[in-house]
Formats: C-alpha cells, sequence, structure tokens
C-alpha cells in the first residue's frame, strides 16, 4: 500500500549513432551523440572516462572527448540507467601523422613538382598543405603519400591532417620553392 505516493519508471538512455566516430588521442574534439531517452543526463564517458564537457540539446548531446586510446564505447548515465554498450557507440581515438621525410625537398614556385611524403598514420588522411596551401594528393599507405605541390615562395612545412589531428612542424618536412632560373646574357655568342 502507498500513502498518496508515486514512482515514476524512466527508461534507460540509449546510443543510436556517434559523429564523428573518430578522433585525436590528445583528446578535444566535439562529437554528437545521437540517441534516446537523454532526460536528466547524469553524465557522458569515453570508455569509462568522464566527457571534459557536453551539453544537451532534445535526442542529441555533444561532448568534448577527453583523451584516449584505442576503440571506445561512449556512454550516457541518466536516472534511468547507463545506456548499453553497442556498435553504435563506439568512437576510435586516432593517433595525430608524423612527417620524417619529403622527397624531393625543392621544385618550382609555380608548383607542379611530385612530392613523395614519408611518415606515419596517413591512412584516412583528409588535408595535406605547403606552408597552407592545399595540395593534391594521393595516400599510397598508412606511411607514404604522393602529392603535388601547389605554387608558393621561399621555405614552408609540408603538413598532413586526419581524424587524429595535423602533423606537427619539423625540419624534416620543410620544402623549399626555387624560382627557375633565366638567362640574362651570353658571351661569347659564338663557338
Amino acid at each position: 500500500w502507498s500513502i498518496g505516493g508515486r514512482y515514476t519508471y524512466i527508461p534507460a538512455p540509449t546510443v543510436t549513432s556517434v559523429s564523428p566516430s573518430e578522433g585525436p588521442t590528445t583528446g578535444g574534439a566535439t562529437v554528437q551523440i545521437t540517441g534516446t531517452n537523454f532526460t536528466d543526463v547524469k553524465g557522458v564517458s569515453f570508455g569509462g572516462t568522464a566527457a571534459s564537457s557536453y551539453t544537451i540539446s532534445g535526442s542529441s548531446i555533444w561532448a568534448t572527448a577527453p583523451a584516449g586510446t584505442g576503440t571506445v564505447d561512449i556512454r550516457v548515465t541518466t536516472a534511468g540507467g547507463t545506456s548499453a554498450v553497442s556498435a553504435a557507440d563506439q568512437y576510435t581515438y586516432v593517433a595525430a601523422p608524423t612527417v620524417t621525410s619529403i622527397s624531393p625537398a625543392t621544385g618550382l614556385a609555380a608548383g607542379g613538382t611530385t612530392v613523395t611524403i614519408t611518415g606515419t598514420n596517413f591512412s584516412g588522411a583528409t588535408r595535406v598543405t605547403f606552408g597552407g596551401t592545399a595540395a593534391s594528393y594521393t595516400i599510397n599507405s598508412d606511411t607514404h603519400i604522393t602529392a603535388t605541390a601547389p605554387a608558393g615562395t621561399g621555405t614552408v612545412n609540408v603538413q598532413v591532417r586526419t581524424a587524429g589531428g595535423t602533423s606537427a612542424a619539423s625540419s624534416a618536412d620543410q620544402y623549399t620553392y626555387a624560382a627557375a632560373p633565366t638567362v640574362a646574357s651570353l658571351s661569347p655568342r659564338a663557338g
């Protein structure tokens, strides 16, 4: 029996998708978590580590991923419980790419030089730049990219961007633009 009290059952939350589903090992990526029963959220975790912060709007949560490694489950906790683990809630931490060498390290200021970039973690590269200018490129493997240098001047850093972040600038990724030679005079004119 009860004395006028009511007890309300609250369904547990569910996570139906996460976007993006991968990000840098250093954390900091904003991840949209879509699902149901996101009323009175008590916490969001990535593989058991609490999200740095989160905001809720209807059936979506925007969470800031903490640092981590590997593939983890994103779980939401409310008064109704914690979301069950599923393939839909998985988030993969991706190591940042590194550039260890480029060849050739010089090319014409007009661009067009084919450059082989060697390094690590190139799979899924989304951008290659020469001094901040985007280049066309082909991912040959996780350790090699072939890029066509855009036009430029001076010495610039060649950087690769993936879901794991952007490769750090270093002396190993420097590319120098050289002006095309010009002939000012010829002496003797016959021989």
